[in-house]
Formats: C-alpha cells, structure tokens, sequence
C-alpha cells in the first residue's frame, strides 16, 4: 500500500517540480547571495501575484480543452476602465476599484466563449483575434494615453502587509495583500476544480468532448463558465497589476502571455486538455518567477529571458505529452488485465 502510494507520489507533476524548485533554490543561492533572503522571497510572492492569477484562468481553460491568448487584452481593458471611472469621478475606494474590473473581464471572457462555440473555430485563432479586437480598440478610443493621478486609497492598499517579519538586520519586510488575493484566487479555483460539478464537467470535456455531450452536458455552460472565469481573473489581475505599477498603461500588459502559458503547461496542464491541477500550476508559476529572478540577479541580458522561457515551454510541453502516452499505456495494460 505504502509502494503504490509513493509510486504515486513520484509520478506526480508536483513532485518532479518541487524538486526542480528546491535545486533551482540551491544553485541561486550559491551564485547570488541576494536571492536566498526574505526581502526578495515576498518581491517575488508579490510581483507575481498578477500573472499567478492568470495563470489559475488558463488553467481552467487548458483542462477544457481549449486555450485562451487574449487575457492579457481582456485585463488591461478591465482595468483602463477601472482608472478611467475611478479618476474621472473621483471615486477614493479601493472597494469600487476592486469591483469595477470584474465584471468588464467576466463579459469579454463570455464573449469569446459565445464566438468559440458558435463559430467551432479552432480557440486559438478566436482569442488571437479578440485579442487584436479588444488591445485595438482600447488604443484607438483612449489614444494610449497613460492614467497618472489615481486616489490615495489606491495607494494605500498596494502598501498593506499582512504579516510582518523582521530579518536580522532589523528591516521589516512582509506579505502582502496581493499576494493574499493570488492565495485566494489559488484556494477558488481548487474548489471549483475538486468540489464543484462544474469543476468535474470541465474535466470531462477536456478528456472526451465526444463522451460529455454524449453524456448530456450542456457543452456551451460548460464553455460560458470556463471563459468567463478566464475573464474575471483576468479582470483581478488588472486591479493587483495596477497595484504593482500605480499607473495605468495600455500597453504594459500585452505581450506577456507567454509566461502565464509557460507556467501552466510546466505545471502539469495538458495543452489536449483533460489534466492539470491549481497546486501544480502554482509550481509552474514559481519556477518561471526564479527563474526570471535568477537570470536579473545575475545580470544576464533580458533578451535572453524570453529564450529560456520559451526553452521552459517546449520542454514542459514535451514531458506533458511524454506523461499522456504514458498513462495511455497503463490504461491499455489494465484493460487487457
């Protein structure tokens, strides 16, 4: 019994990633002195709360089946709108900044899952071109004019620690709140995923879509739900990424969506759908901010950051594929048992 429960646990996706995360650790911290320290472990938990949330979202999609690339759109609008209603009428409550975003991003995400359906257009294709819809639309109307002046509030609340340590040389470093609202995000979609029936559907459809319609799942609820929730983390993520920078920048987002597809294909989420967990995409999401952190403290060149995190998607992609024929090849075996 101890035997299967540990072959389990080696096979695992989150295993082989946590062991790559404790080595990655170890070599850091022989070559860089600054990596190994509280001050950068809570940067790194908060300057990547925001594409950790993505990521939760493109899971979700990823296990469906499909893929979304258009998040990044769908975030910064959500959010220029947010800084253009929140500037333009004053509005000094982080609540309503908080709030404001969601529902614009949870709208666009239900827009693509109604176009993907009704068109039965590849989702790639769909969401590339949304996202040239959406990112086009905003620069033309706003004029890519940056948001400067927001309230104080806005501020305040990018400040908040919600633990607070002291290290050795007496500087107090602490967790902050955004990196609360990636574990809450983390902690909805693990529900979701293991509780809800809609979690469980999710995974039907990105297994068999053949057998879950045959099964008499409403196919486009299913999707609705999926692409909509992409959107409403994607809305979350324009609020903590407006946090992170206090400015609102049309274009500071687009072109990062290949960290967040990195992340949660290294985190075990199969690109034909069907497989993927929170825990292991939040590895995911670990690993390529350490390794991001590693290369800047350094000092490699940035050009090259984009090299390795590509080189971290193929490969990732490749061991998701490896890992699929293999447990196609058990089930074959069991069968014939």
């Amino acid at each position: 019994m101890q035997a299967v429960l540990r072959e389990r646990i080696v096979r695992r996706t989150e295993s082989y990633l946590l062991g790559v995360l404790v080595l990655l650790s170890l070599l850091l911290s022989a070559l860089s002195p600054a990596f190994l320290t509280l001050e950068n472990a809570f940067d790194i938990l908060r300057n990547y709360a925001f594409l950790g949330i993505l990521a939760l979202g493109e899971l979700v999609v990823l296990i469906s089946g499909g893929i979304d690339v258009s998040f990044m759109a769908v975030a910064t609008v959500a959010q220029y709108v947010m800084a253009v209603v929140i500037t333009r009428y004053a509005i000094d409550s982080v609540l309503v900044a908080f709030l404001l975003p969601l529902p614009v991003g949870t709208a666009l995400g239900a827009l693509n899952a109604v176009l993907i359906h009704y068109t039965q257009v590849h989702p790639v294709i769909i969401t590339i071109a949304t996202l040239s819809v959406y990112y086009g639309i905003l620069v033309f109307v706003t004029g890519g004019t940056w948001i400067y002046n927001l309230p104080a509030s806005f501020f305040e609340f990018s400040q908040l620690k919600v633990v607070r340590v002291v290290d050795d040389a007496g500087i107090a470093h602490g967790l902050s709140v955004l990196t609360v609202l990636w574990i809450l995000a983390i902690a909805l979609t693990w529900f979701i995923l293991n509780y809800l029936p809609i979690g469980r559907k999710v995974y039907a459809l990105g297994g068999n879509p053949e057998a879950a319609r045959r099964a008499g799942f409403n196919i486009f609820s299913i999707r609705l739900f999926v692409y909509s929730y992409m959107g409403f983390l994607a809305g979350l993520a324009g609020f903590v990424q407006g946090q992170l920078t206090q400015l609102i920048q049309p274009n500071s987002m687009v072109g990062r969506e290949l960290d967040v597809l990195a992340a949660a294909v290294l985190g075990g989420a199969s690109v034909f759908g069907g497989v993927g967990t929170a825990a292991g995409t939040v590895l995911g999401v670990l690993t390529v901010a350490i390794v991001r952190n590693g290369l800047i403290l350094l000092k490699i060149s940035s050009y090259w950051h984009e090299v390795v995190i590509g080189m971290i998607l193929a490969f990732a992609a490749g061991v998701t594929a490896y890992q699929g024929k293999q447990r196609s090849r058990r089930m074959v075996r069991i069968d014939v048992r």
